[in-house]
């Protein structure tokens, strides 16, 4: 067929057609506008701003690279506040999979009541985390409940948890993960589900019981599960801000300031856009780098049906 019949062809679209397209184009227009408005235009506008000085008022000034030379290394908050969010990652993830799983493998099981369990465990996600936020606050303070139990059944003082330079990250670490166990129990709840019930028969037949049949047939059976729940955690955990700003202020001194929160101060605080916005690209750099290479790892451990 010659370009001619084909360009001829594509122009002979019929009434209906085009109205298809006009609808389409109707209905994914507000959705598009706000993608353009509220993504699209505030990442184009961090980008400029992160190679000026861009103070909230005042004139604003090229600088090239000068805001990632001088968080890399000038700013004395900025590796603190980096090794924060490391922290309260590496103590997270963890613990968010290890006890989203165990509450699935759990309520996969046949117990009386398990919707019940699945919903109670599941209402922290919905919760606002403010106000999960600001009930742990109160939990956690010297007159909350927790001390005022731990004094009258066990004559203990519980230590000021928020305060406290060794206990602030750890409460901020057990807070997130009671708040956010339930998504990722969930996701492996419908993964188990899918397992066949003769690949664990078989495989019981076989001798496989207890922990050699969870690591041997059922982890194998859920990794795709397992890998995005793992992707998505660290991505949160790295973005992390609400706790910390509500538990702890970033205190005592800057032991819990994490990325996000050094980001914050720096632009609405400090005034200094410009630098916020370089820190904000440090850490979309980091989070795609990490992301990159948990996709290149999947292949070692991730087993897709086929």
């Amino acid at each position: 067929m010659s370009v001619a019949a084909t360009a001829r062809r594509r122009k002979r679209v019929n009434p209906l057609q085009r109205a298809e397209r006009r609808q389409a184009i109707g209905f994914i227009s507000p959705a598009l506008l706000g993608l353009a408005v509220f993504t699209v235009l505030p990442v184009g506008l961090a980008i400029v701003m992160s190679v000026y000085d861009w103070p909230i008022f005042g004139e604003r000034e090229f600088i090239g690279l000068g805001n990632y030379a001088e968080l890399l290394s000038k700013s004395p908050d900025f590796w603190p506040s980096l090794r924060n969010s490391f922290l309260f990652a590496l103590g997270y993830v963890p613990l968010n999979l290890v006890i989203s799983l165990g509450l699935a493998l759990m309520l996969s099981a046949r117990i009386r009541g398990r919707a019940i369990f699945r919903v109670l465990f599941f209402i922290p996600v919905v919760t606002p985390m403010v106000a999960n936020a600001m009930v742990w606050r109160l939990m956690l303070q010297p007159a909350g409940p927790l001390n005022g139990i731990s004094e009258a059944m066990f004559g203990i003082t519980l230590p000021n948890f928020l305060v406290d330079k060794n206990w602030a990250m750890i409460s901020i670490i057990v807070m997130s993960v009671w708040a956010g166990m339930g998504y990722n129990m969930l996701i492996f709840t419908a993964a188990l589900e899918q397992v066949p019930a003769s690949v664990i028969e078989a495989a019981e037949l076989d001798g496989a019981h207890g922990f050699t049949m969870l690591w041997r047939i059922v982890l194998p059976m859920i990794s795709p599960s397992v890998f995005f729940a793992s992707v998505m955690t660290i991505i949160s955990a790295l973005q992390v801000f609400t706790q910390p700003q509500l538990l702890t202020n970033g205190g005592p001194g800057t032991s819990t300031v994490p990325l996000v929160m050094f980001i914050y101060n720096t632009g609405f605080k400090f005034h200094d856009l410009g630098l916020a916005a370089a820190a904000a690209w440090l850490l979309f750099a980091i989070i795609i780098s990490l992301t990159a290479v948990q996709f290149r790892a999947q292949s070692r451990w991730v087993h897709y049906e086929h």
